[in-house]
């Protein structure tokens, strides 16, 4: 399928009309440049100067969609005109064809049109003077400065304005851009962390709550099914207080509520206590001192974590969790009897465990989880030296 050639711009065929219109109106009147008389007219009577004007006038067409082409062929036109009596809008269109060629052609093009004419422009004033020492000489400089560098200058500005203009607003379009796509990343991030700590702190209490009224329901007992129900109990109302702190954060959007402390190493040993009342057998042993408190929530969630796992998914058996502080880095280490399972104790969805790996990668970490022989093993490592970022 052959291309089609481009139209001419609405504007151009208007700039072209009334050129070739305002043209025949001063031909007709009898308003041309120079007299018949004048050496360098070469052909008399004033039907000649119409030639030019229709050419340069059909030059104006091209002035946006072939804006070089148009001044090559105007160029010689001009030069035409000279020789006649002349047209002082052919004088004028040909003046617009140069800065059209500077604002709408090619970057080379906008770059040698200002040189060319510029040089064009002196040699034309200083040639002449020399030979003749004629002040008068310098005024042909100064009509082809007009006519052809004035028109270059002020194609080129407008158009280093306009690629100016063009580059700030792809600047702010770009900006707006990352801006969108840091916010939606800093959404992500929010939602990713309030789902780990909406799990962390609500999972293990749910899966106490779980696993004691299935025993309650399942064993006729009274004694075992009042100590069930007293457990069920302790954990729901922790459970619901939990709650309560989390979303009476994510409601206040005045920054009057103070923000809760989050949980630190120190409240390990009431983290334990809590698991032995749920069933589990589990000794502490920690070396840390002094941590950052990103490194700190990090490790208490994954002790956390690892016995809300523990008493899902383990066999009855000693669950053994170590932290030790040691070459600028905090080691957290959680391990519980293991055997393979066909169903845990209580249901989970597997979220633990991402959770756990990605608080780890936040703060640049390694992670591992899974069997070690008879046992289950997390394990954690985590750099002292990344404490700024939020977990």
């Amino acid at each position: 399928m052959a291309l089609r050639p481009p139209r001419p711009h609405r504007y151009d065929v208007r700039i072209a009309l009334a050129g070739l219109l305002g043209g025949l109106l001063f031909w007709a009147v009898g308003l041309d440049t120079r007299p018949a008389s004048e050496s360098i007219v070469l052909w008399e009577g004033r039907w000649p100067v119409l030639l030019p004007l229709a050419v340069t006038a059909g030059c104006e067409l091209l002035r946006r969609i072939r804006p070089r082409t148009g001044l090559l062929i105007g160029v010689p036109a001009l030069i035409l005109d000279t020789v006649t009596q002349g047209s002082l809008v052919t004088l004028v269109m040909f003046t617009d064809l140069v800065y059209a060629a500077v604002l709408y052609g090619p970057p080379a093009t906008a770059r040698r049109v200002p040189r060319i004419t510029g040089l064009l422009s002196v040699a034309a004033a200083i040639v002449p003077f020399a030979v003749s020492r004629d002040p008068e000489a310098l005024l042909i400089g100064v009509v082809i400065g007009i006519v052809a560098f004035t028109p270059a200058a002020t194609g080129l500005i407008v158009r280093n304005h306009r690629d100016a203009a063009e580059a700030a607003r792809l600047r702010a379009e770009q900006t707006a851009l990352l801006a969108e796509l840091d916010r939606t990343q800093a959404v992500t991030s929010e939602r990713a962390r309030m789902a780990r700590e909406l799990h962390d702190m609500v999972a293990n209490h749910l899966s106490a709550i779980a696993i004691h009224s299935t025993a309650a329901l399942s064993l006729d007992n009274p004694d075992t099914s009042r100590q069930a129900l007293g457990v069920i109990r302790e954990n729901s109302v922790a459970g619901l207080a939990e709650m309560r702190r989390l979303i009476g954060i994510l409601r206040d959007s005045g920054g009057d509520r103070e923000p809760a402390a989050a949980p630190t190493l120190d409240s390990l040993d009431h983290l334990v206590d809590g698991a032995r009342t749920n069933g589990l057998d589990v000794t502490l042993d920690t070396d840390h001192g002094t941590l950052p408190a990103p490194v700190e929530l990090a490790a208490y969630r994954i002790v956390q974590e690892s016995l809300t796992n523990a008493l899902k998914h383990s066999s009855p058996g000693r669950v053994t969790v170590a932290l030790a502080h040691r070459d600028g880095s905090l080691s957290v280490a959680v391990t519980s009897p293991y055997v393979d399972h066909d169903s845990p104790r209580a249901p989970g969805s597997g979220a633990g465990l991402v959770g756990m790996r990605e608080r780890v990668a936040l703060l640049g970490g390694s992670f591992a989880a899974g069997p070690d022989g008879a046992r289950w093993a997390v394990r954690a490592t985590l750099p002292l030296t990344e404490g700024e970022e939020d977990v």
